[in-house]
């Protein structure tokens, strides 16, 4: 079976940072190798020398290429798997910039910090786990999950954890991006470099402090939910949580039975919806469990066929919501109909004085929608205090002031307030002509991408999860073994073609974002609600969200349209790659009469 090369010698220091690509070219392949006398140059491409030549090599031959990935979260592991197991003559290191792989799951250690999707559907399709203990599964065993595919699929070797990465060019005449490197254990920065650069460093990773005047004036523990400390407690103390997003709706119900007192402040409603879990279908055709027996898990161990099955049901489910995304829709109507009604239920005897102020006007879906098990049941414990359309006039010493004059005296301040949503990178990124990716997507500018995943301008520059990605359509491992085939199959067909580098064309972005503006409004996501999907705005354009469904995305996604990109060639001639008259498919061991056979043939992605 093919596989990426394993980085072992270029991130420990500067020097070792810029392996020359000669070293990477004299590596062989299982398909042959790539004689040194064509591979002229620093930057490892052919160059053409006089009148045009014959290449003397068969059609299919597949030259090095080094590629770097940064995170190691969800995308980044997807990533080196399929890279180690369908990619060829590729060099590949992940950079990861905290003490351990994970990503979401290593960062986000808050007290009742759970998936909102279903744990049997948040893994990946090359590693089904039949173990979950629980519906909506915690960040410590999402991310216990993560280290043992990590661990059993050999993935350790390609990952650098405790290595950020400080800033990246694009080399137009050498053809590779040069990536600038901090060893934050050793405090070292050094040089390195590839021929693609895909960034897998998330969307909600880069938390920011609410704009609240005298925020950093309190005295008592300040406390970002993202960047939870391990040493604090928060036993019989009087404590503060700003903001209900999916976030807050979680930490609320895990601190409330141990604090004195809990003042939740809220800005604006939101729809909670823990009854919607009861709609996916269970093991025995009941009420989905919260928390799965052994002996499920033993069906699900020892059933293959069975676990499958029950996979592809929620997932079925899963797959129709989007439905109810739809204005006008029946679905839509009666949907927020059920989630009013649960509402109403859930907050019993506050529904009168709460109901008004944290029940939504607008339709199911505007805002991120969250099980939110327990959550409101909250509300009606005696040390929560509720404060709805909290306007919060500044921080002191010792409290919030709110704008109508009234202090509130705590002990500790929660900031369950967000990211930043500008899906600008958190370092410089400049691509061809000093174009920088950063000021490109700074507002008042709109951050656009072509299919969430390319840029004009930054050539070989691919993203997981970038604007308009479909991240509210269900769960992200999937999504993101969608993106690495798409990316496999761009990175395959530059080896093959002897392509130097590949955009995407301007033209194509900017149709695809007047489809985006065109349809949004069709959708719920466009409704009259502070959201992130808007950059947290009420208004504006909608830049986090795939315009269709789940299922629509994977399958705009089977295939690249190669024509909406442009292509520079290693030589003068686009046909060279024709080689010798010969293939790599009539080589020793090859099968070469494949074309016989009515199944898709084995060469998956060329």
């Amino acid at each position: 079976m093919p596989s990426a090369t394993i980085t072992t010698e270029t991130t420990t220091h500067a020097t070792e940072g810029a392996q020359t690509i000669q070293s990477l070219t004299n590596r062989q392949s299982s398909k042959g190798s790539m004689p040194s006398s064509t591979m002229n140059g620093v930057n490892g491409h052919t160059k053409p020398v006089g009148t045009y030549q014959v290449w003397d090599q068969p059609i299919g031959t597949i030259k090095p290429m080094r590629v770097i990935c940064i995170g190691a979260g969800a995308s980044g592991i997807n990533m080196a798997y399929q890279a180690k197991n369908f990619l060829e003559r590729v060099d590949l290191v992940v950079y990861e910039k905290n003490q351990d792989f994970g990503g979401t799951w290593f960062e986000n250690r808050y007290p009742g910090c759970k998936c909102d999707i279903p744990s049997h559907n948040y893994q990946f399709t090359w590693e089904p786990n039949p173990n979950w203990s629980e519906l909506f599964s915690s960040s410590s065993e999402i991310q216990a999950y993560l280290e043992r595919c990590v661990e059993k699929h050999g993935l350790r070797d390609y990952i650098r954890i405790s290595h950020r990465i400080v800033g990246a060019t694009w080399d137009d005449e050498k053809a590779i991006w040069k990536v600038t490197v901090e060893d934050v254990e050793r405090q070292i920065i050094f040089d390195d470099w590839c021929h693609f650069l895909l960034n897998a460093g998330g969307i909600l990773n880069n938390w920011k402090w609410p704009d609240i005047p005298g925020l950093h004036s309190f005295e008592g523990d300040l406390i970002h939910s993202a960047n939870w400390p391990d040493e604090v407690s928060l036993k019989d103390k009087v404590v503060a949580v700003i903001g209900n997003g999916s976030t807050g709706i979680q930490i609320v119900p895990a601190i409330q039975p141990e604090v004195k007192e809990l003042v939740h402040l809220i800005r604006s409603p939101t729809w909670v919806t823990p009854g919607a879990a009861s709609r996916y279908p269970s093991l025995k055709g009941g009420e989905m469990p919260n928390v799965f027996s052994e002996e499920q898990k033993e069906i699900f161990r020892t059933d293959d066929d069975r676990y499958a099955e029950f996979r592809k049901q929620i997932e079925r489910e899963i797959n129709s919501k989007f439905r109810m995304l739809v204005n006008g829709a029946t679905m839509a109507e009666k949907v927020r109909k059920d989630a009013y009604n649960s509402m109403v239920d859930l907050l019993g005897e506050r529904a009168a004085d709460l109901g008004p102020d944290i029940i939504p006007d607008f339709a199911v879906g505007c805002r991120r929608i969250t099980p939110g098990v327990g959550y409101l049941e909250s509300f009606s414990k005696p040390n929560v205090r509720v404060i709805t359309n909290a306007n919060i006039d500044h921080v002191d010493t010792s409290g919030l002031v709110m704008a109508n004059g009234k202090r509130i005296e705590v002990d500790t301040i929660i900031c369950a307030t967000g990211f930043d949503v500008s899906f600008s990178p958190r370092f410089p990124v400049t691509g061809r002509d000093g174009a920088n990716l950063g000021e490109l997507w700074t507002e008042p500018n709109v951050p656009r991408a072509y299919l969430s995943l390319a840029v004009p301008e930054f050539p070989n520059y691919f993203m997981f999860l970038g604007p308009n990605a479909p991240i509210s359509h269900g769960s992200v491992f999937t999504i993101t073994e969608y993106v690495s085939k798409y990316i496999m199959q761009v990175i395959t067909k530059v080896q093959v073609e002897m392509i130097k580098s590949i955009r995407v064309k301007q033209q194509a972005v900017d149709e695809f974002a007047t489809h985006i503006d065109t349809f949004m409004p069709r959708t719920a996501w466009a409704g009259k609600c502070r959201s992130w999907f808007k950059r947290g705005k009420i208004d504006g354009p909608i830049t986090a969200i795939h315009p269709g469904s789940r299922i629509h995305w994977f399958h705009t996604m089977e295939r690249p349209k190669f024509e909406d990109f442009e292509y520079e060639y290693d030589t003068g001639n686009r046909f060279q790659y024709l080689g010798n008259g010969f293939s790599t498919r009539e080589e020793d061991n090859s099968d070469s009469t494949w074309y016989l056979d009515e199944r898709v043939p084995k060469y998956l992605y060329y």
